[in-house]
């Protein structure tokens, strides 16, 4: 592969969340859908204290719109919203066609623009976001919004202890635009295997449930993290050491915790909010990444990398210059 262009003089300046209204704790988990298993062994396999489900007029569209309004109101932009481009990442679409992103774009009231939406899975966010910033240098916009949103309560099984304590729902939005010259994306890194699919995956239709061989998963996750952890921070021309945060795809702690150990990043450096939100998939990283910011854990000019990984098996990192 050639070496990549550094997409510079683009800052990330608006960012916002949304939840569902109802979240469960472990204990209310088992005891509503009778699972076999107790907080404490949730906990110790997951890092999972809660997480939220949605209700029945909750969907990616309202969450997605809802986390969207935050993000652009936080940029300071005026309404009617001018966007050039919207990208929704989403494993859970409102509707198979023409998917979710043409709601979100009419609910959010942009005057203009385009929309558009990908299915990389855990992974989503990242391969969003990479897009999002290449629109920049190659078309010549001004603003975009990339969205992470998923519902994965609606497609898990509540009888399967495997994954029913592991998915939670939610959305996370950030809006791009022109800036600071030092600012931007420094390097990435994107791959499939498309070998291990049979891992981790759900069929079409109302009564399929994501189907996971859970200990594979967690084993390929670990390494795949490194990996494309650190041949995106080759392509930035950095060392691990010069980076300020990690924040990893939410999928379980144990796995943040290895991959970070074998990247050499102290547990401080990594963004950890699994315990509050369980693994919401497109959402899972700019969850993390919007708590990071209000906690004020980033100031202009630290470096960030974000690594997802997730069904595919999918995988991307992306080293910020914020």
């Amino acid at each position: 592969m050639a070496n990549q262009t550094p997409v510079l003089g683009v800052e990330i300046r608006g960012w916002g969340s949304a939840f569902p209204q109802e979240s469960l704790t472990n204990d209310e988990l088992i005891e509503r859908f009778g699972l076999d298993s107790t907080d404490e062994w949730i906990k110790e396999r997951t890092g999972i204290e809660s997480r939220y489900i949605s209700g029945e007029n909750e969907n990616v569209v309202s969450l997605s719109v809802e986390a969207g309004h935050k993000a652009l109101e936080m940029a300071g932009v005026s309404r009617p919203y001018l966007v050039d481009k919207l990208i929704l990442a989403t494993t859970t679409s409102y509707r198979k066609v023409p998917g979710s992103h043409p709601a979100i774009h009419r609910e959010l009231g942009i005057a203009g623009g385009a929309s558009s939406e990908l299915n990389t899975a855990c992974t989503g966010f990242v391969t969003a976001l990479i897009d999002g910033y290449r629109h920049f240098p190659v078309d010549g916009v001004d603003r975009m919004m990339v969205i992470g949103a998923d519902t994965l309560s609606r497609i898990t099984d509540s009888s399967d202890r495997g994954t029913a304590i592991l998915f939670g729902d939610g959305a996370g939005a950030v809006v791009l635009e022109r800036g600071r010259a030092e600012s931007g994306l420094l390097g990435w890194a994107e791959a499939v295997d498309g070998e291990a699919e049979e891992l981790l995956y759900c069929e079409l239709g109302e009564q399929e449930y994501i189907r996971m061989d859970g200990r594979e998963v967690f084993r390929r996750a670990i390494k795949v993290m490194t990996d494309m952890g650190e041949l995106a921070l080759d392509n930035a021309g950095l060392d691990v050491k010069e980076i300020a945060l990690v924040v990893p795809h939410q999928a379980n702690k144990r796995i943040t915790d290895y991959a970070g150990k074998k990247l050499g990043i102290d547990e401080d450096r990594i963004m950890v909010s699994i315990d509050k939100h369980g693994n919401t998939s497109s959402a899972s990283i700019p969850l993390a990444l919007v708590e990071a910011i209000n906690a004020g854990r980033l100031t202009h000019g630290d470096k960030i990398l974000l690594v997802g990984f997730g069904a595919g098996m999918t995988a991307a990192a992306a080293v910020v210059r914020w």
